[in-house]
């Protein structure tokens, strides 16, 4: 069963049940609402209904979800009408179905990262579009969601809402019996965005049901849109949780590596002193070195061929100046970065807080508002460290981008290189490189269209010996270069290059286009076409860690459930205070924060799902993710 809220009049949410089998065309359904509630009683309500193990329809997981979880109510799944509907608005899975359907609603926020994403192109990948691999019979899993159909929902014959359901191919139509006592969306209260109306919410609905339906692969976007929602949900319950920390051991760091704490607006001891070498060492007494515009005058004084102030240009040089500078460098970038000011921001009551933003990237991989989470630097990561009673399962999958593309591809050749071993020393144990290094090389050449250097040389053994998977990145290359989208395994696509890059390749296919305009178009063309070659792999790993940590999640708060906590994380909030729960992510890396007599089930369950994760994007293929996994007390431990 899915659950719909939208709002019924000021003040008021409606609770409207949707059917999960899809509405003869032509016919009318009219739902009674499970409650219409004023909105300070919907956690209540979400509680009590929570038990029947719904999937919650909400137009912003980010909006709705925090004030859930803030009392201690917990949803098992969602659909996320923004994250969805950014992903199937883009999609060239869609693309068809688009043209026969109303446009996204004008009140639908849109997607993190929509800026960067426009309609995209042919999938790349071996899913079998069968609805095995989205859950089957019995009870409802994380990743079932509703059996294909043709159905449109509706609302209170607004005139609006009357014109999308008269346009949605004569589909059925399902209405919520609620009167709206104002017909303008309806506001949680002072601070809360506004709820769009249910009639709305549920055509909008209705307007995705069909796109999956009609798109060219509705298993994978229904899996997608899964997962998609259930990294909604994990984004604001790690927010929510907070990451363990330690005022104490951070401070002691920031002692150790800067001084002292300094007085407002002065440097700490150890900065200033090196500041003094460098000034010494260039002899420019009154150098600011916070000021690239000064430090680059002050270094071409010295005599110094240097285009910029970068670490990678200034480790090249050979002047006394240069061992203080990038030592200076270094803390300043800890000072800013992650200093006093930081800590007293960012870290309250033994936690860090960040704002993750799933999907936050065109590829599908998160980002962070604020806080740098997906940066932490290893000397605060010592900061990280387990309540008492508690400990860490912190775990990364093994070379995950060529493992995923090897399942996108079906190389068998390179599938086997990292069955049960490193991918890398798979790669030299089959004489394909001389040693881990140029494995490494290697990879990173195919990934990023390498023609130069160790990865150009490296690039054409690989070819040799993975034709299927190297065949599917430069096919995306080729597609790039052309100006045309690519798309993940799952069915999200990367943008449209820019409207710079498509001027510069008409300049250059002008007859009057000069030598320059014609390297300037084919240099761009090669520049976006390593931008698609990596998006199909970087996209549909993240689309696995998707799937690892939502089957993680369930996993997790069904052993809490089980067996609460001996000793309560109180820090963690009343949601997570008994039970293990996820508190960081980056790509390919996750921490769990677990009492310790569950310790061991938890770094079990951790690695079934990544299993799990496999068999669920890739069926049969016999590609492999290992996970590197540690019990730590603290973040520091972990090699």
């Amino acid at each position: 069963m899915r659950i719909v809220l939208g709002a019924a009049g000021a003040g008021r949410v409606a609770v409207v049940p949707v059917p999960d089998a899809p509405v003869p065309a032509g016919e009318q359904t009219v739902i009674e609402p499970l409650a219409v509630v004023p909105f300070a009683e919907l956690p209540r309500v979400v509680r009590e209904l929570e038990s029947s193990r719904p999937r919650w329809v909400w137009d912003d997981t980010r909006v709705r979800y925090p004030q859930l979880v803030a009392v201690g109510v917990i949803v098992e799944r969602v659909h996320d009408l923004r994250l969805v509907g950014a992903i199937l608005e883009h999609s060239t899975l869609t693309e068809a179905a688009r043209s026969g359907l109303p446009a996204r609603p004008a009140w639908l926020a849109p997607g993190p990262a929509e800026n960067a994403v426009g309609a995209s192109a042919s999938p790349a990948g071996v899913l079998p579009d069968a609805p095995g691999h989205a859950g089957a019979g019995g009870a409802p899993t994380l990743f079932d969601l509703v059996p294909p159909a043709d159905a449109s929902t509706d609302g209170p014959e607004r005139p609006d809402v009357r014109d999308r359901r008269e346009r949605s191919a004569g589909a059925g139509a399902v209405h919520a019996d609620v009167a709206l006592d104002d017909p303008v969306r309806a506001t949680a209260g002072a601070g809360r965005a506004a709820l769009a109306p249910v009639a709305e919410v549920l055509a909008e609905l209705a307007r995705q049901d069909a796109l999956v339906a009609e798109s060219a692969a509705p298993a994978k976007l229904r899996l997608l849109a899964a997962a998609e929602s259930a990294g909604a949900l994990i984004g604001v319950e790690m927010q929510a949780a907070g990451l363990p920390w330690s005022v104490d051991v951070h401070e002691r760091v920031l002692e150790a590596e800067l001084g002292p704490r300094p007085s407002p607006g002065a440097k700490p001891a150890r900065m200033a002193a090196i500041a003094a070498e460098v000034r010494a060492a260039l002899e420019a007494p009154a150098l600011n070195l916070d000021s690239q515009v000064d430090l680059l005058r002050a270094l071409r004084n010295a005599g110094l061929d240097v285009a910029s102030t970068g670490k990678w240009e200034l480790q090249e040089l050979e002047h006394p100046a240069i061992p203080p500078l990038l030592a200076y460098k270094k803390l300043a970038r800890l000072l800013s970065a992650n200093g006093w000011a930081w800590l007293e921001e960012w870290v309250a009551d033994g936690r860090f807080r960040a704002e993750y933003v799933p999907g936050g990237t065109a590829t599908g991989r998160w980002a962070t508002s604020g806080g740098g989470a997906l940066q932490l630097p290893k000397q605060v990561r010592r900061a990280v460290v387990a309540d008492p009673g508690w400990c860490l399962v912190v775990a990364d999958a093994a070379q995950l981008d060529p493992r995923v593309l090897a399942g996108l591809s079906g190389d068998a050749a390179m599938a086997a290189a990292g069955r049960g071993r490193d991918l890398y020393s798979g790669l030299v144990e089959s004489g394909v490189v001389a040693d881990r290094a140029q494995a490494k090389v290697a990879i990173l050449g195919a990934m990023y269209g390498a023609t130069s250097g160790d990865s150009g040389r490296l690039v054409p053994r690989l070819a040799r010996a993975y034709p299927r998977a190297m065949a599917l990145v430069d096919r995306a290359a080729a597609d790039g270069e052309r100006g045309r989208r690519v798309t993940t395994l799952l069915g999200r696509s990367s943008p449209l290059p820019p409207a710079t890059w498509w001027q510069g390749q008409a300049r250059a296919a002008d007859p009057e286009a000069t030598g320059v305009d014609e390297r300037r178009a084919r240099s761009s063309a090669r520049e976006w076409g390593r931008f698609t070659r990596n998006f199909v792999v970087q996209g549909s790993s993240a689309e696995w860690a998707l799937c690892w940590m939502a089957a993680l999640r369930a996993r997790l708060a069904a052993l809490g459930a089980q067996a609460p906590a001996e000793r309560p994380a109180a820090a963690s909030g009343v949601a997570f205070a008994r039970m293990p729960h996820l508190v960081y992510f980056l790509h390919d890396e996750l921490i769990v924060h677990t009492p310790a007599e569950h310790a061991e089930r938890v770094a079990q369950a951790v690695r079934e799902t990544a299993v799990e994760a496999g068999r669920l994007l890739f069926g049969g293929f016999p590609v492999e993710f290992p996970l590197g996994l540690r019990v730590v007390g603290s973040y520091a431990d972990v090699e």
